[in-house]
């Protein structure tokens, strides 16, 4: 394959399935990886320079903004399903409206999350028992991210629409120049400037706003393959709705998620700035081991949404299997290098001891989940790619808000103790290995029984 022809839309109804999902979930997972970096190294450089306690703001922060950014979640699952179903159907006209229909929906959503967001900052963080020792830090962060919310959501809609027309490698390319600008950035601010937890705020915002930029300018020399003008972008009834329709389950599993976060969230608080500290050291590490889940995910929802869209549905069995069988193989040796090398990767975050003890002991309850994990996230995407976007929000809904809650906030009152009198912090990661499982099991029944097949969306 020349190296242009990686950076132009790629049809994955042809060639052997394998290759075609790991020539989409190969620059996927790298861009997955460059993009969790964002939060990542806000962290490492507020904990080195700043302390343990900016540290814990910035992870306290992360559930709240994930829950804000729900609704973009949706139309960016919505848009990419409709488009790669389009694109494999040969539909130009279909195709051209719902990618100017995403660009549209994509401004609502920006103005909606930069206003709502500013709002309800401060009112949430006290609702969830934010110590004022961090409290002043999160509000800023927040507010910052929020009033820059537009280049975060126009990047992951915009690069969903590249993936759903099978290119992946251009997003990714624009991905890696932001991410090295917004290390840049986060030294620059904070190092030398001294601004602290709001400058990784602020150097976030300004580099996923040249990511977004560089999308777009990507989409306007795609014409061979669709339309965009002022007619395409203008919203219709028929293409919006159904990008909204798919995209509205995505997006209330992502609210979910988010929700569920937050109340643990508020459990975790209760517990003190340690067990602060060391969850959001092990959620950033956890960003990383989720990567190539998600990625398998993601090229596996086009990978079946071209071929449902083409009518080829044996191949969207075949694909899952050996798609399948690399994720869970992949899953497996992270699951190997999280128990033996964390405590390498939480010397990054910190120097204190008892903080990099405490981080080990809760990532080996996680560790065997991830395997859990991949099984979900592979045929949940095959299940999103086919039009059935419903039964993996049912899935979480169950896995996170009547399993995961409860057996939080139960085990953190079985366990209490002198030392931990509102819990261990045990109780915290536990309840998240529980509700990974059953996620797994769940899926694999829905998935079993069928359901999906009946709603793919080329039947309409």
């Amino acid at each position: 394959m020349k190296l242009r022809e990686l950076f132009t839309a790629r049809d994955m109804t042809e060639g052997a399935p394998w290759k075609r999902i790991m020539e989409f979930a190969v620059p996927m997972l790298i861009g997955n990886v460059a993009q969790q970096l964002y939060n990542t190294v806000d962290s490492i450089v507020v904990g080195k320079y700043v302390g343990d306690n900016a540290l814990a703001a910035v992870g306290t922060c992360m559930p709240i903004f994930n829950l804000l950014l729900a609704v973009f979640v949706g139309v960016s699952t919505g848009a990419g399903i409709v488009i790669s179903q389009r694109f494999g159907a040969g539909d130009r006209k279909g195709l051209s409206t719902a990618i100017g229909n995403c660009i549209t929906l994509a401004a609502i959503t920006s103005v909606a999350t930069m206003v709502i967001g500013v709002v309800i900052t401060e009112p949430l963080l006290r609702l969830l028992d934010t110590p004022d020792s961090v409290f002043d830090w999160c509000a800023q962060y927040l507010k910052i991210f929020f009033l820059g919310a537009a280049g975060f959501t126009y990047y992951n809609i915009l690069s969903g629409i590249l993936r759903g027309l099978g290119d992946s490698f251009s997003a990714l390319g624009f991905l890696l120049l932001a991410t090295i600008l917004n290390i840049f950035l986060d030294v620059w601010f904070v190092a030398s400037f001294g601004l602290g937890v709001p400058g990784v705020a602020l150097a976030t915002i300004i580099a996923q706003a040249i990511s977004a930029a560089l999308c777009l300018v990507k989409l306007l020399h795609m014409r061979s393959v669709f339309d965009l003008n002022w007619r395409t972008l203008r919203m219709t009834k028929d293409a919006s709705w159904r990008i909204i329709k798919l995209g509205i389950p995505s997006g209330i599993t992502q609210g979910i998620m988010s929700m569920a976060m937050l109340v643990v969230q508020s459990l975790t608080n209760s517990m003190g700035e340690m067990v602060m500290a060391c969850n959001v050291i092990i959620m950033r590490v956890d960003g990383f081991a989720m990567m190539p889940n998600m990625s398998f995910g993601q090229a596996l929802s086009v990978y079946a949404g071209q071929n449902v869209g083409a009518g080829k549905m044996d191949r969207v069995d075949k694909g899952l299997k050996q798609g399948g069988i690399i994720a869970v193989a992949v899953s497996a040796g992270i699951t190997t290098l999280l128990l033996f090398a964390s405590r390498y990767m939480f010397a990054l975050f910190t120097d204190t001891p008892e903080l990099m003890d405490l981080a080990v002991r809760m990532m080996r309850i996680l560790a065997v989940g991830y395997i859990c994990v991949a099984v979900t996230q592979v045929l949940g995407g095959v299940m999103r790619g086919a039009g059935d976007t419903a039964t993996p929000m049912w899935i979480t809904m169950v896995s996170t808000i009547v399993i995961r809650v409860p057996v939080a906030y139960g085990l953190a009152y079985l366990t209490r103790t002198e030392a931990y009198p509102k819990g261990q912090p045990q109780a915290l990661f536990v309840s998240l290995l529980v509700s990974w499982a059953a996620g797994a099991l769940l899926s694999w029944i829905a998935f079993r029984r069928g359901a999906w097949r009946r709603k793919a969306l080329i039947a309409e």
